[in-house]
């Protein structure tokens, strides 16, 4: 089957979606109706949702039919996590930057209007951070859990996936400095503080500086203890 009858046939039916024809949570025509529609064959239609389908825009219900999905961010934007994890080491300076551009304005839009509730939720991961500075494995976690919770709180759901689409691979380099590096753990909760303590203030000045200083110390070592050892050898 030629693929660009099938690129085709996918951009006709994202055309129907975007259009408005088939909005979210809508039932697609069944297959001899989609394929007219589409003006194509049943099995290039076949082979544009199942496209479709692994990138997230439409979903299959066993005995029920085929939907548009909710087209939310979070759900769209999952495949950058599997791509991010595949990148080629010599990608990652570039990933380190995607996310000093977002993060820091990220937190700092997250403290213009951050509620009692989510900075009660910070402190006690802020609390746990603290108490399992010796783990690494189990700091590391609740450092993601932490940066997840302020990128939820900018309001802003596609840039809170482009950073957890992200946060592995970087965390990644976190678990590495606290292995390799005496006193990472214990710098990590300072830092961690400090933006807590500006989001507490709903200050965004403060909390992007904190949240510049956060990813440009981890930023920097990577470059200087992993990245720069994988360029030599």
């Amino acid at each position: 089957m030629a693929a660009p009858l099938i690129d085709q046939a996918i951009e006709h039916l994202r055309d129907l979606i975007v259009g408005g024809d088939l909005e979210p949570g809508s039932r697609l025509p069944r297959e001899q109706e989609l394929a007219v529609m589409l003006g194509c064959s049943r099995s290039t239609a076949r082979e544009a949702v199942r496209s479709l389908v692994m990138a997230r825009v439409l979903d299959v219900r066993r005995g029920d039919g085929t939907y548009v999905t909710s087209l939310r961010p979070e759900l769209l934007l999952e495949g950058i996590g599997f791509a991010v994890d595949l990148m080629r080491d010599d990608s990652l300076p570039e990933l380190w930057e995607v996310r000093m551009l977002l993060e820091p304005a990220a937190t700092a839009k997250a403290a213009e209007s951050i509620g009692e509730g989510r900075l009660a939720e910070l402190t006690e991961i802020l609390e746990q951070m603290r108490r399992c500075a010796d783990d690494e494995a189990l700091l590391v976690h609740h450092d993601a859990r932490f940066h997840a919770l302020v990128a939820e709180s900018a309001g802003n759901s596609t840039i809170a996936s482009l950073l957890g689409s992200m946060s592995s691979r970087t965390l990644r380099a976190r678990a590495w400095r606290g292995i390799r590096e005496a006193g990472a753990a214990a710098s990590t909760v300072l830092q961690h503080a400090e933006i807590l303590h500006a989001l507490q203030a709903h200050d965004p000045k403060m909390a992007h500086a904190a949240a510049v200083l956060h990813i440009g110390t981890s930023q920097a070592w990577f470059q200087q203890n992993i990245y720069a050892e994988r360029q030599i050898s």
